[in-house]
């Protein structure tokens, strides 16, 4: 190849030496599966600003070209579905660390018994700090280890959150 082709030539972007797929085990993959498909409004595999667009627009969201812009940019190619478990676990894998999660929720347990009034913390979602809505909160709560008498059981909840059920 002469030296002007390879100069002309766009770069390729370097890629990691591991599967996305073993990061997460075969119930997780089902679930990302599934969520893609919701983002994947117009069923043709890839997620495009028209896309985030519509999946934010049903959540109530109304945002910025920009917004979307800096989103689909997070993806060095097309966000079809190995791209999408890609971006999941960079995201996943950012989050913060158990023992800063297990604290949060520490300060809730007076007790000290590893149990937080549900409701007590639902109020506490909604109505401190960056305040969640009640269907945000109905959508986090609904798998969450809750007892009959309803507390969170929140160290397992953690452990759900950091590393699947």
């Amino acid at each position: 190849m002469s030296t002007a082709k390879a100069l002309n030539k766009k770069k390729r972007a370097v890629r990691q030496n591991s599967n996305v797929f073993a990061i997460f085990d075969q119930k997780q993959i089902s679930e990302f599966k599934e969520a893609f498909g919701i983002f994947d409004h117009n069923s043709d595999n890839i997620v495009d600003r028209d896309d985030l667009r519509e999946m934010l627009s049903s959540l109530g969201q109304n945002v910025s070209d920009s917004y979307i812009d800096a989103m689909i940019n997070e993806a060095p190619g097309p966000i079809n579905f190995t791209m999408f478990l890609t971006l999941m676990g960079e995201h996943l894998s950012g989050t913060d660390p158990e023992s800063e999660i297990l604290a949060a929720f520490e300060a809730f347990d007076m007790d000290g018994n590893g149990l937080i009034l549900a409701d007590e913390l639902r109020d506490a979602l909604m109505q401190m700090g960056d305040r969640f809505t009640e269907k945000e909160v109905d959508i986090m709560f609904k798998h969450a280890p809750i007892t009959p008498d309803g507390y969170l059981k929140y160290k397992e909840f953690v452990q759900m959150l950091k590393h699947g059920e």
